[in-house]
């Protein structure tokens, strides 16, 4: 396997003009996907992970975005790319699922026919080839009867039938990276496992590098290798699923982690909820974006955390961007029970 990233991003900024001024949507953000491997990219709303990924496809209206870094995908700069060129790559070498499936599914045209354009368009097959490709798509995403639902349209299908819908039409022309915008989102946990998993096993069959976005800890420890997790249009942390998981360095990660359910801990014992607001990015916090909200400020002294930017530094992949020293965060960091292999992960302060 090649050491050079199927995906490299790097300093990428994006910001939105606006009536009010400009947005600061992704400000500084690089990482990289290997081939077949799968980053989860955690946050809560309005952290960049969406806008990143539409960015990474050229989906931003051009006339309202600044973009500026580097996107290379397999060594090709998707920024400096021609709108032909990335329509050429988009839904062929690399494809999205979106959150919402019947948001995204035309309400006029049949399943099969949404799956079979894509087919179509970046292949030159017929229409009988086409729809041929959609049946076999529909019962590799595990559609029961799809010789009959091919010609169903999206509002006969379930929320988890449209959904694999959405992953069969991604994946037709076997990109060789997908991204999954927040996918489970609105099923329910059994629906949510068998997608995950269904994930898990087309990228077995086919090696595709995965992004998946989203605001739950305990998918991203069922489904990614690696993470990032974002906050305020910055990563604050990076590493391997059982490093970030396991071994939190960020204040942010820490409250990430304090937040969720334990399936074993009692039902008496509260949650520990991030205080305060996101950061507008109309008007980000100076210093460290998380400093408003952070518990730890005072063990840094003085007002570093509010004027000055924290760095992250890599060592073989791991950082957090935090002024706090290792030895502080060792000694600060609450007791977390981490399950990083299996689906619903929990943390729970000890």
């Amino acid at each position: 396997m090649s050491s050079t990233p199927f995906l490299s991003v790097r300093d990428l900024r994006v910001h939105f003009s606006t009536e009010d001024g400009m947005v600061k949507a992704v400000d500084g953000l690089s990482f990289d996907v290997a081939h077949g491997r799968t980053l989860g990219i955690v946050g809560e709303s309005g952290s960049g992970k969406s806008v990143t990924n539409l960015a990474i496809l050229g989906l931003h209206n051009a006339e309202h975005t600044k973009i500026d870094g580097e996107i290379l995908l397999d060594g090709q700069d998707l920024l400096t790319s021609t709108e032909r060129e990335l329509e050429r790559l988009r839904g062929n070498k690399m494809a999205m699922i979106f959150q919402d499936a019947l948001a995204s599914l035309s309400p006029y045209h049949t399943i099969g026919r949404q799956i079979g354009e894509t087919y179509r368009k970046h292949t030159g097959a017929s229409k009988r080839e086409a729809r041929a490709r959609a049946v076999e798509m529909l019962n590799k995403v595990g559609i029961p009867q799809p010789d009959l639902r091919v010609d169903d349209y999206p509002h006969q299908f379930s929320g988890g039938m449209r959904q694999r819908a959405m992953i069969a039409m991604a994946l037709v022309c076997n990109p060789e990276l997908l991204i999954a915008d927040e996918p489970t989102t609105a099923l329910d946990v059994t629906v949510q496992a068998q997608i995950m998993d269904l994930l898990k096993e087309l990228q077995q069959e086919t090696g595709t590098s995965i992004i998946f976005i989203t605001h739950d800890l305990g998918v991203i420890a069922d489904i990614a290798d690696d993470v990032l997790v974002m906050y305020g249009g910055k990563c604050v942390e990076r590493g391997s699923k059982k490093e970030v998981l396991s071994n939190p360095q960020h204040p942010y990660t820490w409250g990430l982690l304090g937040s969720m359910p334990s399936l074993e801990g009692s039902v008496d014992v509260p949650l520990n909820p991030i205080p305060g607001t996101p950061p507008s990015l109309l008007n980000p916090p100076t210093g460290c974006r998380f400093h408003p909200r952070c518990a730890f400020t005072r063990e840094v002294g003085g007002a570093t955390c509010s004027t000055d930017e924290p760095i992250l530094r890599l060592l073989k992949g791991r950082g957090a961007a935090c002024h706090l020293t290792t030895e502080q965060r060792d000694r600060l960091a609450p007791g977390l029970t981490a399950v990083v292999e299996g689906h619903g992960a929990a943390a729970q302060p000890h």
